[in-house]
């Protein structure tokens, strides 16, 4: 069988490191010798032994698309900040995350400290 030159090799590339994310912009050649950019995003998940394996998902961008996919990403990052700003909010960057989650009542309502109920020592 012949060899097939399906020339998809990078051409340029570029990493991008985020935590368990790691995102990688590569510049490809199709077998017509045009360009087209694949995003590749890489996370890290542990086994429960300690070892660990990536799941990655893959994007192909042909230059036809280029300008609707970067106006539409442009719109939404826009609408992402306008809505909520640059702040991040997750489950690591609150130090009180946990503690204003455990408060919360069967009822969904939650309990601030000073509602609690003002028990004296002598009480006991």
């Amino acid at each position: 069988m012949e060899d097939k030159d399906f020339r998809n090799e990078e051409i340029y590339s570029k990493v991008l490191r985020a935590g368990r994310r790691t995102y990688f912009f590569d510049v490809r050649s199709t077998r017509a010798e045009d360009y087209y950019l694949t995003i590749t995003e890489s996370k890290k998940f542990t086994n429960d032994d300690g070892s660990y394996y990536f799941k990655k998902h893959k994007i192909y961008l042909y230059k036809e698309d280029f300008d609707g996919f970067k106006e539409i990403l442009e719109e939404m990052t826009q609408y992402i900040l306008d809505e909520k700003g640059e702040e991040v909010i997750s489950d690591r960057h609150q130090t009180n995350f946990k503690k204003e989650h455990e408060s919360i009542a069967q009822d969904g309502k939650t309990s601030a400290p000073d509602e609690f109920t003002d028990v004296k020592f002598e009480d006991i």
